[in-house]
């Protein structure tokens, strides 16, 4: 039975797997429903069920009882873009400033998907393995907008399977490692200007598509001061791409044409390192408290540099190696949640948390609008016998207001504001055998 229902599990969280909404960066913390109702305070320390496979391997340490656990959070995300004008004014039929729309509506209504298998061997070994998508992303902007020259459609999938150990040495001490085995998809696409056609007319297409397979891993150690209060760091290495696809350009008139076909490309990408601390404390029989911080190195996302092989006629200079800079930051993230347990069958939950945004001022995209967030949540766990509960949350996120101000020779410029929110609902199911 527990091999069915994992595989049902695993079924359900790939084939959930599509696209994403507003992440910091193009990250995404929905790993967990039972973490979302506490906006993720306490990830690496909780370790109450089968997610700690990637809030904490170590906390397998924990789990008395073989287990799934398996669920999916759905994210609706609107932008508000104000304050725009451009250079190269879009297609009739818009409504921004210089002609052409700014809808705000550029992300889909997504779900992120996920799925854990943990089984205690003995008193001191734990196996786990887990499903998840780490990173992911996917902005697509309406037929005419303004800024089509600097992004179009943006897609990025991460999907990410760990199998896992964990071993306790005593009743405080216990560690936790995991190899992750990681496949990338992508997609970006931009509109290309005419140079002899009237300005926004008779726009080009350029799309560039790839993927790749690496891998990295996770490890995690957790400490027991009380059979009350626990502290627990994970860190998730780095993850090196090297993607293979094409890149098609197409779109009417002779100078365009001379460049449409498709080429071979590729492209370099590494998804960041991270370290998570985080602090639980059982104020008593009834309430919980959770506080955790974590750290991303997004400092290694210089560029998206596109290298296309064979791209020649009026546009080989500036198809034949496509540069976006980056230039982002590193960040923290800090996050305190709180949760009371009614009765036997019942938990709430609830958690706010305060999100930098690697983006800066210079060199931000409409591919990644985003700014500085905060995120309020709520929760509830249910467990209508011993062997299963259902976990549902809630999440409000709300960024603060960004410019985007880019330019180039060949695109123009394109200038406006970004004021992002979504609304995140998850819920998930845990079975103990």
């Amino acid at each position: 039975m527990s091999k069915t229902i994992l595989r049902t599990g695993l079924a359900i969280a790939i084939a959930s797997t599509s696209t994403y909404g507003l992440a910091s960066g193009f990250a995404l913390n929905e790993q967990s429903v039972a973490g979302m109702g506490m906006s993720f305070a306490g990830r690496s320390s909780s370790a109450e069920d089968a997610s700690t496979v990637f809030g904490n391997p170590a906390g397998m340490a924990r789990i008395q009882r073989e287990q799934v656990n398996f669920g999916v959070a759905a994210i609706h995300a609107k932008s508000r873009i104000s304050d725009t004008s451009s250079t190269t004014a879009p297609a009739a039929g818009g409504g921004g400033a210089n002609g052409g729309s700014n809808d705000g509506d550029m992300v889909p209504t997504t779900g992120v998907p996920m799925g854990y298998y943990v089984k205690p061997l003995d008193e001191k070994v734990a196996f786990g393995i887990g499903v998840y998508a780490p990173f992911g992303l996917a902005t697509e902007y309406e037929n005419g907008f303004q800024g089509r020259y600097f992004a179009d459609k943006s897609y990025v999938r991460v999907i990410t399977v760990q199998p896992t150990l964990s071993y306790r040495f005593n009743d405080k001490l216990s560690v936790g490692f995991g190899p992750t085995f990681n496949h990338i998809e992508g997609e970006l696409s931009s509109s290309l200007t005419n140079p002899f056609g009237p300005a926004g007319a008779n726009d080009g297409k350029v799309k560039v598509k790839g993927d790749d397979t690496a891998v990295g891993f996770t490890a995690g150690v957790l400490y027991e001061f009380t059979p009350q209060t626990r502290v627990g760091v994970t860190y998730r290495s780095r993850v090196k791409y090297e993607l293979e696809g094409d890149t098609r350009v197409s779109g009417p008139g002779l100078a365009i044409g001379t460049s449409a076909g498709k080429y071979d490309a590729s492209l370099d990408v590494t998804t960041p390192e991270t370290v998570d601390m985080s602090f639980t404390h059982e104020l008593n029989d009834a309430w919980t408290l959770y506080a955790g911080s974590s750290w991303t190195r997004w400092s290694r996302f210089k560029e998206l540099r596109i290298e296309n092989e064979g791209v020649g006629g009026a546009f080989a200079g500036q198809l034949g190696t496509i540069v976006e800079e980056q230039e982002w930051h590193d960040t923290w993230a800090h996050a305190v949640g709180l949760s009371y347990k009614v009765n036997p069958q019942w938990v709430l939950r609830t958690g706010i948390a305060i999100d930098q945004t690697p983006t800066n001022n210079t060199d931000r995209s409409p591919r990644i609008p985003s700014g500085d967030r905060t995120i309020f949540s709520l929760g509830a766990g249910w467990s209508p016998t011993e062997d299963m509960t259902i976990d549902l949350a809630y999440s409000y996120l709300k960024e603060e207001e960004v410019e985007i101000n880019r330019s180039s020779l060949a695109r123009g410029s394109y200038n406006a504001t970004y004021k992002n929110s979504a609304h995140g609902l998850g819920a998930s199911l845990t079975y103990r055998f």
